[in-house]
């Protein structure tokens, strides 16, 4: 069997990306440059799994849309490719929702930082969330038990605010939505 990752030049695609082999690694596209990350950790996907219910649970009540969660592919670009860990879309914006992914920008991105992928979610797709224009961005860091809030302005992201494990924050980007972050941690 050829493997596509011997073969492939310098810039990929999503056509590329659809050919990928399914190994258990999280594959994602920035800038057309091709990035492997392992699968995360326990603690990781606990965090995951406690704000991926607290935000489904008040968005169902509320009607404000969907919450999706990764491994789900957000294309922005036949180069720009990722699997953020959470991702909110209003349901005005639902168009962009299709059976093999989200093509187009989320209202809100989080993305829970790992040793493996601190660099490419605090750097690279902070970078790719901006110039596509999410309007809110959430770092999440289990270890430090602390989550970083960043708005988008006048095309821009805005750091809003550093929360800690014992605080409370609301997100913008989901009207009325306060997260106890000790339910998070």
């Amino acid at each position: 069997m050829v493997n596509i990752l011997e073969l492939k030049g310098d810039i990929w695609s999503y056509e590329d990306y659809l050919e990928l082999p399914s190994d258990g690694k999280t594959y994602q596209i920035i800038g057309g440059e091709l990035h492997m990350v392992p699968a995360p950790g326990t603690y990781h996907q606990k965090v995951s799994r406690n704000l991926g219910f607290i935000l489904w649970d008040y968005v169902k009540k509320i009607n404000w849309g969907e919450v999706y969660y990764a491994p789900t592919d957000v294309v922005f670009s036949s180069t720009d490719i990722v699997q953020p860990d959470i991702i909110g879309i209003s349901k005005d914006r639902l168009g962009i929702v299709k059976e093999k992914g989200i093509f187009g920008t989320p209202d809100l991105v989080i993305e829970i930082i790992s040793s493996t992928t601190r660099a490419i979610d605090t750097k690279l797709k902070k970078v790719l969330y901006e110039r596509y224009g999410a309007k809110e961005y959430l770092l999440v860091y289990p270890e430090e038990k602390k989550l970083e809030v960043y708005l988008l302005r006048q095309g821009r992201y805005t750091l809003r605010g550093v929360y800690l494990k014992d605080q409370e924050i609301e997100l913008v980007s989901i009207p009325g939505l306060i997260i106890d972050l000790k339910e998070v941690f």
